[in-house]
Order: C-alpha cells, then structure tokens, then sequence
C-alpha cells in the first residue's frame, strides 16, 4: 500500500524502501516477521517530505489516526525524504516521537522502530557491519500494532536472541557485502 506519493521521486523512494525491506530486512530474516506483512500486502508506505519537526510530529499523529480506521494495515513506514539526515537528529526525533504516543494516548497501542542510512548502535563502531540491520536507504519511522507485535514474539520460539542472530549474521556476511546490499536498494 502507498500513501502521500504524488511524484515520481516518490515512487522512486517507495520503491527503493520496499527493495530494500524485501532484500535486506526479509532476505537477511533480520525481521522474522516482515515476510508475512509483505505477502499480505498489509504495509504502508508514506513519503514525506518537510523537514521541520513540528510538521513530521504530525504526520506521526496523522498515520497513527490512520491506523486507528484502517485494520488492513498493520504497519506503517513513514519515509522522511529529507529530513533527519542525521543519525542524531534521528534519535531525537525517535525520543519525541515516543513521547508524543504517550501524550496522545498511544502508548500500548503503538510502537516505533527507527531506521538510517548512517544507523551506528551505541556500542559499534562505524564500520560494523552489524549496523546493517537498521540502516536503511532514507531516514524512516515505522510504526507497529503492539497487540500485534506482542502476539508475532509469543509465537517465536526465540523473540529475545533475534538481535543477536541478526548481529552475527550480518558480521558474518561482511561489511562489503551487507552495504553492497543496502546500496543495490537504490538503483
């Protein structure tokens, strides 16, 4: 599904995303549970293209009201096509996000992943290639049903080792190959 796409930057953008989610996040299995989400068709794709914070808060408040109506989608990426092209200003961005599902009365309803072209884990070092699990081709905020994603881990055998499954594959895989994947999403 997409949403707020009017332009072909943005089709292109979508596009890129989706590639990136079908072959890195699902073909490396870094999410266990994206796949069905996929083949459901059950996955919201909204570019958006501000960059003040205020005016992204609201899109936020604007895809979780979306959600609220819309049961056929359990997940939604909002793709920042130029704002927080800073890994900081991403996690800024992700604490005030959280807050504001809080103020909102979102929380326990709705929770938030976040993904970057520049995604360093606070214990890593820049050229880990375990940072490949999150960093994505655009800055990008997804939100997540959390009855939903409560009910995906209680039927994992093993919800609490995905992490660390995730970092040894990608260390595995190699720096070279884990960013030659992220950056073929981009053509």
């Amino acid at each position: 599904m997409t949403k707020h796409h009017t332009t072909a930057m943005n089709d292109q953008i979508i596009r890129q995303t989706k590639k990136w989610i079908e072959h890195v996040v699902v073909g490396n299995n870094f999410c266990p549970f994206a796949a069905r989400e996929l083949a459901r068709d059950s996955v919201q794709y909204v570019v958006y293209d501000k960059t003040e914070h205020v005016e992204c808060l609201e899109v936020l408040i604007e895809e979780c009201r979306n959600l609220d109506e819309r049961e056929d989608i359990e997940t939604t990426l909002i793709i920042f096509a130029h704002a927080l092209q800073n890994m900081g200003g991403l996690m800024f961005f992700y604490d005030m996000s959280n807050q504001l599902l809080k103020d909102w009365g979102y929380e326990g309803v709705y929770q938030l992943a976040s993904f970057h072209p520049d995604y360093r884990f606070a214990d890593s070092t820049e050229d880990d290639p375990a940072n490949y699990t999150n960093r994505s081709p655009y800055p990008v905020l997804q939100i997540l049903r959390e009855a939903s994603v409560e009910k995906a881990v209680a039927n994992h055998p093993d919800p609490e080792g995905i992490p660390k499954r995730n970092i040894k594959h990608a260390r595995r895989e190699g720096l070279t190959r884990m960013k030659k994947q992220r950056d073929e999403c981009m053509k």
